[in-house]
């Protein structure tokens, strides 16, 4: 039976990697597909990956019907097994209740991809849908990294590399400019998001801290100089 799976994870947790490589693993069994993407950031009509993947992609709208998406292609006499939907964060809850009927009266299978919180760690209305309605809901593996090495579970947004919280919820980054500054996104654990700390920040504040003095090291070279007693 068809399903509809959601894979969530922060960004560079290699959500368009695995999306461009399951569209390759299910065409290659000889089944046919379709992959939508929105509002990616090399541009409209394609999925990227930070890898340097790239795949044509069908531009989602907001007067993007999957439902008529689907059955439009079959009336054509175009087949169609399944779906691939990148950047899923960004379809309306209405696209998403398209995507279950597509899977429960169409046996179509849909794998969709997604960031599930924005840059305020508030649920993107499409996520939320996703994790309500979908079949299962799988965590991206490969675990991105905060700066301090601790495992990122959230977005920021920047703009000039400092970290903001207001703003619009869909803005791509890497590509759009405000009259404030150059917008960016970086991934934080989320004791580092919660004090509004980046890796520009943090460089600001301790650029390249000096090695601990000998005598303030946190043990007594003495105490370690003296040879160990024989037993008995």
């Amino acid at each position: 039976m068809a399903t509809l799976t959601y894979f969530a994870g922060t960004m560079d947790s290699g959500k368009s990697t695995l999306a461009l490589q399951m569209n390759h693993n299910h065409s290659e069994r000889g089944r046919r597909g379709v992959i939508f993407t929105r509002s990616d950031r090399a541009g409209e009509g394609v999925v990227s990956s930070r890898l340097g993947l790239r795949h044509d992609a069908v531009e989602v709208t907001d007067a993007t019907d999957f439902w008529d998406e689907v059955i439009g292609r079959r009336t054509r006499g175009v087949v169609v097994d399944y779906l691939v939907c990148d950047e899923a964060q960004f379809y309306s809850e209405l696209q998403i209740e398209q995507l279950a009927r597509v899977v429960d009266e169409l046996e179509v299978d849909v794998f969709a991809f997604g960031i599930t919180t924005d840059f305020r760690t508030r649920l993107f209305p499409g996520s939320a849908r996703l994790v309500e309605l979908a079949d299962r809901v799988e965590v991206l593996q490969v675990q991105a990294l905060c700066w301090c090495g601790r495992r990122a579970t959230q977005n920021a947004r920047t703009i000039d590399g400092v970290m903001v919280t207001q703003g619009e919820q869909v803005l791509v980054g890497d590509t759009a400019e405000l009259e404030t500054g150059v917008v960016g996104y970086e991934v934080l654990c989320r004791r580092h998001h919660m004090r509004r700390m980046t890796a520009t920040s943090a460089r600001a504040v301790s650029p390249s801290p000096d090695p601990l003095p000998l005598d303030r090291l946190p043990l007594d070279l003495d105490v370690c100089s003296v040879p160990p007693r024989r037993p008995g």
